[in-house]
């Protein structure tokens, strides 16, 4: 009786591994090699600065740390409403024409992604300087960016372009045309369609392309230093730190940005999880 229950489980065990899908698993360890990396650098910092809380605490309460984060969200915030203003509706039309007109302009939205982060900057710098074609005509309007906080979001702007434009513009390719069709032939213009049909269908695309971009846009230093030096956003403030106090003192700045990091985009992403449960039951 004991011998013929022991086989019987075993039967069991064996039933239970033929059903595990060995394919998955596979590629999980495969995939599993990359989240090492992130997963042993954060470790490695983390570990790093818990030896010595009391320096992390001085350093995380320095007004400077604190207004660098600060300015860096908020520059990065102001870059995202500026893509919500302009972006939207390029993304609308990218995504409901065809031409070869559209080839050249996602291409040129593109073109960030390809850049070295110095080449952008240097774009930036020539096009907004005080002599520049744009930085010129709004330095007598009182607008100048060199050192200066607009200087710091339109480089963010500039790298965070693509990673809002083309998530939105897949998002409204996936609403239905022959929506928008009915719509207009109950009398709705093109745009009061866009409003009531487009939009509401692609919000979670939409919230999607902000967090990407915000979180692009907070990460830039290359471009953002060619322009503006000062005020200092948390990346400058990490390079000046390592040059002047050494590992210890940036470590432990740049361990406050990833605590703050992470909490934020965990927020933002448990609101993207709600936002997907709401299409999903739509």
């Amino acid at each position: 009786m004991a011998g013929t229950g022991v086989k019987r489980r075993w039967v069991k065990i064996k039933a239970k591994a033929g059903q595990l899908d060995w394919c998955l698993i596979g590629f999980a360890i495969i995939g599993g090699m990359l989240v090492l990396l992130p997963l042993l650098a954060l470790l490695n910092i983390t570990l790093g600065q818990l030896a010595d809380i009391p320096f992390l605490i001085e350093v995380a309460t320095q007004k400077q740390v604190v207004d660098s984060i600060l300015l860096t969200f908020f520059a990065g915030l102001v870059a995202v409403i500026i893509l919500l203003i302009f972006g939207t509706p390029l993304s609308y039309v990218l995504a409901r024409t065809q031409s070869h007109g559209n080839q050249i302009v996602e291409s040129l939205i593109d073109l960030p992604l390809v850049l070295p982060h110095t080449v952008a900057g240097l774009m930036v710098y020539i096009l907004f300087m005080q002599r520049g074609m744009i930085g010129a005509p709004l330095k007598s309007m009182g607008i100048v960016f060199e050192d200066a906080f607009w200087g710091i979001v339109i480089a963010m702007l500039f790298v965070a372009m693509p990673f809002y434009v083309n998530t939105v513009r897949e998002g409204f390719q996936k609403v239905p045309v022959h929506l928008e069709n009915v719509a207009r032939t109950l009398g709705a213009t093109r745009f009061k369609a866009f409003c009531l049909i487009v939009l509401p269908s692609s919000v979670r695309h939409i919230f999607n392309g902000c967090i990407l971009a915000w979180g692009r846009a907070i990460g830039e230093f290359a471009a953002v230093i060619m322009i503006a030096y000062y005020p200092m956003v948390i990346s400058t403030l990490i390079y000046y730190r390592f040059t002047t106090g050494g590992i210890k003192e940036s470590s432990a700045v740049a361990f406050v940005m990833i605590v703050a990091c992470f909490v934020v985009f965990l927020i933002l992403r448990s609101v993207t999880r709600y936002l997907g449960r709401n299409d999903d039951r739509v």
